[in-house]
């Protein structure tokens, strides 16, 4: 925990005065000294975890010069910075116990784009994918290809010189950096780029560190040119960072961003570049080549390169396995066909080709295809393949292939797979070999893995699967990287292929050799004093003793979670897992994922940044000796009045200021939507609603809880009695003056009004019954086969009493016999709050009732995204035995094929909005809706958004009300509004609709109630 300020040591003092002067001095950015921003920005995606010293978000190019500037005096000499990008490092690469200066927040800015002369300028906390998808228009893109291109920055892009598949034609950032705006330790800003001879002659002849910084390099690059020329790889993954092999370009001008890119913010800050873009490729195609052992896929592609694709990648059956159980694999499924008879697939070729002659590029296509088809069975060839065509279909593939990177981490149990000797690069002629004896490192250690990577460029990621919280394991961390330097340095490549030295920097010297004591005069030109990112890539000649960090001498993140008892660790292992792969920092706005990041930009708020301070908390509480685990059983198991003492003191210690972590974990727990987007595209599965849910019930068993919770969590149970009398709990609802007393005192903006018509009224109208043993009872086995049961959740059946009296007469004119369950409290409202003792005894009684109807044969369905699907999620928790409640597109998909629907429909265009939870954790039944409205005749498109901002009642509540409307105008405003999509759009979520209906005055309609105008033409 944060000390308080008289136990402040000497180091601590230091870096809180560097900030205090930073304020004072007019940084415009943010200054984060807080715990919590600390904890979260202590790790990446790395096993390492280091924590810093405080956070820094610079607003522009003057902050950074501030920072550089004031790190350069006397007496902040002992101070150390950081750039951060995305954060996704594998190697620690940003990790640092000084200052992290993480530009990605605000200086995300795209400055100019030229489309004429095809080049960008951007600040470098732009995002790959946010640059390309601003590029789109123009027909041109940005084109290193990164795995996590959603979330990595430009800047982060330089820091590493990232490359990924489609290096062999397009190479590595570097080979696009035009020119970088670049700030000096002493705040000196300098803009490079390739300069001729007589440029160079000038520069060199400047006063200060950059006449000093052009004269030495050009020395070290005249003097040790034969040395660079044997030291330097002939590779497509060349060494990076300190780049002497590439200062003089291919014109011979002389280009100091061959230093910078790769230097890992060892140099410089960069403020913004310059970026070479490229055409769009006109046409695409993608043969993907299935091969029946890894081995067979790899030696095949080298003789496949011969047939001139674009790139070729590789992925391995572990791989493949772990998308096949992932959402991504519904987008995929198609193009990867098992036919009968034919060897389980143990390795894939994925061969892409790119052309502006769509004659030329199917030539090609048609002439491996005919190559594939001769070889086809033939020992250590391909036994099938499938050919994609068009871009678009092509990235879904290419995005299944992107997320094995963080789908590789979602193993079972204690064991996962870590990053530490994963990016490694070696002639391409030499990696099935190396391959090989690769494997048997791992295999003599008896451990599991999984492999992929750019076969074309010699590169393969590979990550073992060990305990980091075993103290024994731990140690192979170091047996195995020492072995794999040994084997790369046999078939003559790298330890670091693509994703940066980082920690690894440890074996510069080895491979580097004699040039290493010119990194090092290379470093401390630019940092004497060793404050700039230290230990990585090389240190200073000029700071004594300084060295190169050690794989295993700096903190991991198992040391510190093993701190933690096991039994806690089992409670929270959704948190415990996450490994930081970033896929939660999506840049994109009409992208499900973490709707509380996108709206903050606050790393807090986001799942990693939860997981992080759970973990933390749990290993603080833990050390406190405090079992968590039975704080719960006590919490569950006491009156409120027996704890209400000790909950005051503790609210009104806290409220005058006394330090509490669980506060700032608290803070960051209260940000989340509880949508469970994490849990559907997170590749490692972390739950944030769920252990929230934990976490709150142990907290409120300390603290005060707000009026808020209280209402909303007893509303399912009291909604059937207000429903009787609607009109004053209405007209409290929508008065102003109520409304501001329970906006000041009950934390609450505004509720929905009942519904003034009443369900029970509704099906009487209908002579539609409720459903019980014995109305089940009195059905025909004809009637049983065509009844379905709809499950009613509070918000549809009081709220929106309509939509479920139209779902009724839908069904009821499809020819089903439709009966509806008696209402009963589904308890989601509990469990976002943490009443966990409440909502297991309400789980248990409504699985129970719902049990009980589902015994009769007929399905079950409900109408509301989120609360049906809790049965499948949240409901986990009372047990295994759980009642299969179906969304309704997921049971009339299949009712509709069994009962086809007779007649014709005029056709109509719709566009779906659908709910987050729905697309991110039931992704198929998307696609259901849209085969149910082709079924009838309709055409239904998928438009692409995140969230709408309301999730249940979160829009509701004071404390997120500004929130909320912030996340609900980066997606749904914009289409809502918009003349195009006019009367078409549809949403299957009650809070999506409520969000329109309150925000933008509009109401959508739920595709049952499209449909339903649809059949009433039948």
């Amino acid at each position: 925990m944060i000390p308080r300020l008289a136990e402040l040591n000497p180091v601590q003092t230091l870096y809180l005065d560097f900030l205090d002067t930073l304020k004072h001095q007019g940084f415009e950015g943010d200054l984060n000294p807080d715990y919590a921003n600390r904890i979260v920005l202590a790790t990446d995606n790395s096993i390492y975890q280091v924590l810093p010293q405080g956070v820094l978000y610079p607003k522009n190019t003057e902050d950074l010069v501030r920072i550089a500037r004031l790190a350069d005096q006397l007496r902040f000499h002992n101070v150390v910075l950081s750039a951060r990008g995305g954060g996704t490092g594998t190697n620690g690469q940003s990790l640092t116990d000084g200052l992290i200066v993480d530009c990605s927040k605000y200086m995300n800015r795209i400055l100019e784009i030229n489309p004429d002369e095809r080049w960008v300028r951007v600040q470098g906390g732009v995002v790959k994918d946010q640059l390309n998808k601003a590029l789109k228009p123009y027909g041109l893109f940005f084109a290193p290809e990164l795995s996590t291109s959603n979330r990595a920055t430009i800047g982060g892009m330089i820091n590493t010189d990232a490359s990924g598949q489609g290096s062999v034609l397009y190479g590595k950032t570097r080979d696009h950096v035009l020119a970088l705006k670049s700030v000096l330790l002493g705040g000196e800003c300098w803009d490079s780029k390739a300069i001729s001879d007589e440029e160079l002659a000038v520069h060199q002849q400047r006063e200060g560190r950059i006449g000093e910084i052009h004269r030495v390099v050009n020395q070290i690059f005249t003097d040790c040119k034969a040395q660079i020329d044997s030291c330097f790889p002939k590779l497509n993954r060349c060494l990076t960072g300190y780049d002497l092999a590439h200062i003089r370009d291919e014109s011979g001008r002389f280009n100091l961003n061959s230093l910078l890119c790769g230097a890992e913010g060892s140099l410089a800050f960069i403020a913004e570049a310059k970026l070479n873009v490229l055409p769009i490729p006109k046409y695409a195609a993608l043969v993907n080549v299935k091969y029946d052992s890894f081995e067979s896929s790899l030696r095949d592609a080298k003789a496949l390169m011969d047939w001139q694709p674009t790139s070729i990648e590789t992925i391995d059956s572990k791989v493949l396995n772990l998308a096949m159980g992932d959402i991504v694999w519904d987008s995929v499924r198609d193009y990867f066909p098992q036919e009968e008879g034919e060897p389980t697939i143990r390795g894939i070729n994925l061969i892409e080709y790119t052309s502006d002659d769509e004659q030329d590029l199917k030539a090609k296509v048609e002439a491996l295809c005919q190559h594939l088809t001769q070889i086809k069975g033939q020992a250590g060839k391909s036994f099938g393949y499938s050919v994609v065509y068009g871009a678009a279909e092509i990235n879904k593939v290419w995005a299944m292939r992107k997320k094995a990177v963080g789908l590789l981490g979602n193993a079972q149990g204690d064991k996962r797979p870590v990053a530490f000797v994963e990016d490694t690069a070696v002639p391409p002629e030499n990696l099935a070999d190396f391959i090989m004896e690769f494997r048997k490192v791992l295999d003599d250690r008896g451990l599991a893995y999984g492999m992929f990577g750019h076969v074309d460029a010699g590169v393969l990621h590979v990550r073992p699967a060990l305990d980091m919280k075993d103290p024994e394991q731990e140690k192979m961390v170091r047996e195995i990287t020492d072995q794999v330097v040994v084997l790369t340095q046999k078939y003559k490549g790298l330890l670091w292929g693509e994703h940066g030295k980082g920690v690894r920097s440890e074996y510069a010297p080895e491979f580097f050799g004699e040039l290493y004591p010119q990194l090092q005069r290379i470093k401390a030109l630019f940092d004497p004093r060793n404050q700039m990112n230290p230990g990585k890539i090389a240190t200073p000649s000029t700071v004594e003793g300084a060295q190169l960090l050690k794989i295993d001498q700096v903190p991991m993140r198992g040391q510190h979670d093993r701190q933690i008892p096991v039994d806690v660790r089992q409670t929270y292992d959704s948190a415990m897992h996450c490994n930081g792969n970033g896929a939660c920092f999506n840049y994109d706005p009409q992208d499900a994922m973490c709707p509380s990041w996108k709206g903050t930009r606050q790393r807090i708020h986001s799942p990693k940044g939860r997981s992080s301070l759970i973990r933390e908390w749990l290993k603080l509480m833990s050390q406190r000796g405090t079992d968590l685990n039975q704080e719960a059983k006590q919490v569950r198991e006491t009156g409120f009045l027996t704890r209400l003492p000790k909950r005051l003191i503790n609210t009104v210690r806290r409220d005058r200021g006394e330090y509490d972590f669980s506060n700032e974990v608290h803070e960051a727990m209260m940000g989340c939507l509880a949508c469970k987007s994490c849990v559907g595209q997170c590749p490692i599965k972390v739950n944030v609603p769920d252990f929230r849910a934990r976490f709150l019930e142990v907290y409120y068993g300390r603290y005060m809880r707000p009026v808020k919770d209280y209402l909303v969590g007893s509303l399912e149970f009291m909604i059937p009695a207000l429903s009787r009398f609607p009109q004053p709990y209405n007209w409290a609802m929508q008065n102003p003056f109520i409304r501001a007393v329970m906006k000041r005192f009950a934390g609450m903006v505004d509720s929905p009004v009942i519904c003034r018509h009443s369900l029970r009224q509704g099906l009487i109208e209908r002579s539609v019954e409720f459903a019980s043993v014995e109305s089940i009872g009195r059905l025909t086995a004809a009637q049983r086969q065509r009844s379905v049961i709809i499950v009613q959740d509070a918000f549809t059946s009081y709220f929106e009493t309509q939509l479920v009296l139209d779902l009724v007469d839908l069904l009821g004119r499809l020819g089903f016999n439709v009966m509806v369950a008696p209402f009963m409290p589904n308890g989601k409202p509990l469990h976002v709050h943490g009443f966990m003792k409440a909502f297991n005894k309400a789980a248990e009684k409504n699985a129970q009732m719902l049990k009980d109807l589902e015994s009769s044969g007929i399905p079950l369905i409900g109408i509301d995204p989120s609360m049906t699907l809790t049965y499948r999620s949240e409901y986990k928790d009372i047990g295994d035995d759980l009642p299969k409640v179906q969304l309704i597109q997921e049971w009339l998909v299949d009712a509709l094929k069994a009962f086809p629907v007779k007649g014709e429909t005029t056709q109509h265009t719709f566009k779906l909005m659908a709910h987050c939870t729905e697309k991110t954790n039931a992704a198929p039944s998307i696609r259901q809706w849209q085969e149910v409205f082709a079924a009838l005749g309709q055409k239904l498109e998928i438009l692409a958004t995140g969230c709408c901002g309301m999730s249940g009642t979160f829009g509701h509540e004071t404390q997120n009300y500004a929130l909320s409307k912030e996340i609900y105008a980066l997606s749904w405003s914009e289409i809502v509004n918009s003349p195009a999509h006019r009367g078409q759009l549809l949403a299957t979520g009650y809070s999506c609709r409520s969000q329109v209906k309150r925000l933008d005055n509009q109401q959508l309609l739920h595709p049952v109630q499209a449909l339903l105008g649809v059949v009433q033409t039948l």
